[in-house]
């Protein structure tokens, strides 16, 4: 049986967060965020969230 790919969790930096707050500011949108970020989409909205940004592209 194959092995199980384990995800390894990453803290988000201060950069993380930075390009984070101005992607959202330009309303970008989760996956295109979660890409330049190279983590999940759910892991960036959740982080978005924590920190009081939203992700609405309207």
């Amino acid at each position: 049986m194959p092995k199980k790919k384990t995800s390894v969790r990453r803290e988000w930096s201060k950069d993380d967060v930075r390009t984070l707050k101005a992607l959202a500011k330009q309303k970008a949108g989760v996956a295109k965020i979660a890409k330049t970020l190279k983590r999940t989409p759910g892991a960036t909205a959740a982080k978005a969230h924590t920190i009081g940004v939203s992700l609405s592209m309207q």
